[in-house]
């Protein structure tokens, strides 16, 4: 469980395709604080490749490009409308699992506007939000909610502290 892990050990690192702005930049500062009672989290902005800068296949190439180094020798869940959605509960349970297995890290990807390039969606988890299409800046503000709920669950809290 989270609760036996030292702060430092238990460590979500999200990266994500660009940044939040006014009330979305607040809402996931606040989650992000949260988190940070449980675990160590780390958050990497890459630079959000403009989708009139050439197809969209050279776009996602491009922001690949810009994460990859960020994933290297870290499990990685990418976020994806088609992957498998959880429920608070059952993400609760597949972050216990993965801060219970070495190396007691994740990383959650959320890309830009464009999605992400094939190459890292086929390689990770995939864990869907909703069926709908989110904005990703609302995506990171769902994703760290959820993320804060997950620990709450795992530690026993109640939610609104």
């Amino acid at each position: 469980m989270l609760t036996s892990f030292p702060y430092a050990v238990a460590v979500i690192r999200i990266v994500v395709v660009g940044r939040p702005r006014g009330a979305l930049a607040e809402a996931a500062a606040e989650y992000e604080r949260r988190i940070a009672r449980a675990l160590r989290v780390e958050v990497i902005e890459v630079r959000e490749e403009p989708l009139q800068h050439g197809t969209t296949t050279e776009v996602l190439e491009r922001e690949r490009r810009r994460i990859e180094p960020h994933l290297v020798g870290w499990p990685v869940v990418a976020l994806d409308r088609r992957g498998r959605q959880l429920t608070s509960e059952a993400l609760a349970d597949e972050v216990r699992r993965r801060e219970e297995e070495a190396p007691q890290r994740t990383a959650f990807l959320i890309g830009g506007s464009a999605g992400l390039a094939p190459e890292l969606v086929s390689s990770a988890f995939t864990m869907s939000l909703g069926a709908g299409t989110l904005p990703h800046q609302l995506a990171r503000v769902v994703l760290v909610e959820q993320l804060y709920r997950a620990t709450t669950i795992i530690r026993g809290e109640p939610y609104h502290r």
